[in-house]
């Protein structure tokens, strides 16, 4: 990456300068990153959100690799830093409580625009070598960092059990920017608290178990090479991003040519919003079958949970990750989201039945909601963690972090 040469260096005021500047084309181009990806940033966007021509960026930055992973050493940095301070508390539930004000304080300041947000990490494994190794080798410290607020594990299964929460925690703080723009800035400290007690005593009320039942979810296979296409799809989307998996990937991947894509579908787009559709309808139809089935209102969220982990963690999933919607056309996007929201609702609405019937506890269900949507997004990324013990232990372990919080150990006896 460009350095300025010695004599500028020498020069205090020029050196603020050159600092000032770059720091500003960072911060635009995580800017660009989180609206377009890593792949789709592009030197000349990032050189007019600041102001300059692309010759002046590229003196900073010699390539656009280098200037994208200059933008997740700076996230990764400041998630450390972070980190850092919750540590210093004494006890976990501390720890976690400091980590989530970090980041509600971020956010403040983020939307009073006095600070830039970072750029989010969704891009990681899209990167290529050898930046990708190093990346992903700083991401798994500040995992193992995140995991240590619980403090050392006693054995193998708590162990496993701090690496579920520590992951719904981290993902719960990357979701909270998606969401948080429905609350008026004075509602900032309310949502800390209100999502901190769902992180402190989870969502079912006292005396409520683990027993989900699995539901066997039907699917179209009207079509069954279309629905392998979508799966092998999804797959790439989620690890690589919207821009990252191309078709000819993708096409690899199922070891056809890339003209049986356009044989199932018209354009990269369309995958993608297919894959949504699939995604989407596997939720909903997951959370329809639970109503249906009836029971207590935790029985059927429980139910619902469980069966899209299980799905999350098996060969018949994954359900594509929201990190894809990065890149797509801003009317796709907002269609996509407000699917997603819907299902967050219905959810919401499940749990204050639920606190009407007394089986779950008095929570705001609208932020326990978006805490579930998180969970349930990101459990792709657990897939090896997943398949490091029996799957009903997997979910079981996974899911009790919002079920029963971040602190309470009952689920080992699973």
């Amino acid at each position: 990456m460009g350095e300025p040469d010695t004599a500028y260096q020498d020069d205090e005021s020029g050196t603020k300068r050159f600092r000032a500047k770059r720091d500003a084309i960072l911060a635009a181009a995580a800017q660009a990153i989180n609206e377009q990806s890593a792949k789709g940033m592009t030197f000349a966007d990032v050189a007019r959100r600041v102001g300059l021509n692309t010759t002046s960026v590229t003196y900073y930055f010699k390539r656009k690799d280098d200037l994208a992973t200059a933008c997740f050493e700076n996230t990764l940095d400041r998630l450390q830093e972070m980190l850092d301070e919750a540590m210093k508390e004494p006890t976990p539930q501390q720890r976690v409580a400091r980590y989530l004000s970090i980041n509600m304080q971020r956010l403040t300041r983020i939307e009073q625009g006095l600070e830039t947000p970072f750029a989010v990490l969704s891009d990681l494994r899209a990167m290529e070598e050898p930046m990708r190794g190093q990346l992903m080798a700083a991401w798994r410290d500040v995992f193992r960092k995140t995991r240590s607020l619980w403090g050392p594990g006693r054995n193998r299964a708590q162990t496993d059990l701090f690496g579920a929460r520590a992951h719904v925690l981290l993902e719960n703080t990357f979701w909270l920017p998606v969401w948080l723009v429905r609350y008026e800035l004075d509602q900032f400290d309310r949502v800390e608290k209100r999502l901190m007690d769902v992180f402190e005593r989870g969502i079912a009320a006292m005396g409520q178990d683990w027993t989900p039942e699995l539901i066997d979810l039907d699917h179209d296979e009207s079509e069954p090479g279309r629905e392998a296409f979508l799966l092998a799809a999804t797959r790439l989307i989620n690890e690589l991003g919207y821009r990252g998996a191309s078709v000819q990937k993708i096409a690899s991947e199922l070891n056809v040519t890339k003209g049986s894509f356009y044989h199932h579908l018209d354009a990269k787009d369309d995958l993608v919003i297919a894959c949504y559709k699939r995604s989407f309808d596997t939720i909903a139809d997951a959370q329809h079958q639970a109503d249906e089935r009836g029971g207590s209102y935790w029985h059927r969220l429980s139910s619902t949970i469980a069966t899209l982990c299980d799905i999350q963690f098996s060969e018949r999933g994954p359900l594509l990750r929201t990190t894809a919607l990065h890149g797509l056309p801003s009317s796709v996007r907002r269609a996509m989201v407000e699917r997603s929201n819907r299902i967050a609702r219905r959810y919401a609405g499940t749990m204050s039945d639920g606190i009407a019937e007394g089986s779950i506890r008095a929570i705001d269900s609208l932020i326990a909601a978006q805490a579930l949507m998180a969970l349930q997004n990101a459990a792709f990324d657990m897939r090896k963690w997943a398949g490091t013990m029996p799957r009903d232990r997997a979910v079981a372990f996974y899911a009790s972090t919002l079920a029963f919080g971040l602190f309470d150990d009952r689920v080992l006896g699973v």
